[in-house]
Formats: structure tokens, C-alpha cells, sequence
């Protein structure tokens, strides 16, 4: 069974590739080994309030990187948080990290899990 777990950290200015494809990301430089690569459902906590969102932990595959970072897409959230520090709750797994032959394949499946995301948190609520 999957255990919760909290990241903390500043976001980081990043190369801008999530906003490109339509899932502008908050980045965070992670340490900890122990995080299992995937997608989750997630909370972000920000300035005393917490929204909704879908976490990606692992190296961009697709991009030829291999730096395991966080990468969070903030559901219906469109402020700038470079430099800010954000709390994320990891809740439930979606599915393993993956890399993807090409940028519309990748597309597909945030959709896909943006989806799943959204799901999670119409049946759910924000589980906090």
C-alpha cells in the first residue's frame, strides 16, 4: 500500500516545457531516494491554502534527462511561484513514470491523468 508522504521545498525556474505542452508545472530539486517515480494525486500547500494537483516524481525520459525531480501541475492555478516555498502531499498513485515516444503521446496521457486527477478529487474531496 502506498504511504503519504510531504515535500518541501522552493520552486525552482525550469525550462518551461510544461507551460509549452499546456500543464504549467511548479518544480521542486528533490533529495529524498526514497520516492518512488510515478504520477500522483496530490495537495499543494501554498501561502495557508491548499489546492488540488497532479504530482509527477521521477526524470523527464521523454526529454533524455535523467534528474529525478517533482514536478507538480496545480489544478485551475495560474499564479508564478518561482523562488516561493510549497508544501506537497503525495495521496494516491496514478500510475508509473514512463517515457513516451513522442511529445503528443506524452500529451495524451497528462490528459488522460489530469483526468484520473480530477476524478479523484470530485469523489474524494481534498482529503485534509
Amino acid at each position: 500500500m502506498f504511504q503519504r508522504k510531504r515535500i518541501t521545498g522552493i520552486v525552482e525556474k525550469n525550462l518551461g516545457r510544461g507551460t509549452r505542452l499546456g500543464f504549467p508545472t511548479a518544480n521542486i530539486r528533490i533529495k529524498e531516494a526514497d520516492l518512488e517515480e510515478g504520477i500522483y494525486t496530490a495537495l499543494t500547500e501554498h501561502d495557508g491554502s491548499k489546492y488540488p494537483s497532479l504530482a509527477f516524481i521521477g526524470a523527464a525520459a521523454t526529454f533524455g534527462e535523467n534528474e529525478k525531480k517533482l514536478e507538480v501541475y496545480i489544478l485551475d492555478f495560474s499564479h508564478n511561484l518561482y523562488g516561493q516555498e510549497i508544501c506537497v502531499k503525495l495521496l494516491e498513485k496514478i500510475r508509473e513514470a514512463r517515457k513516451f515516444d513522442t511529445e503528443a503521446d506524452l500529451v495524451e496521457q497528462m490528459n488522460r491523468d489530469e483526468k484520473a486527477a480530477r476524478d479523484f478529487f470530485k469523489t474524494y474531496g481534498r482529503t485534509e
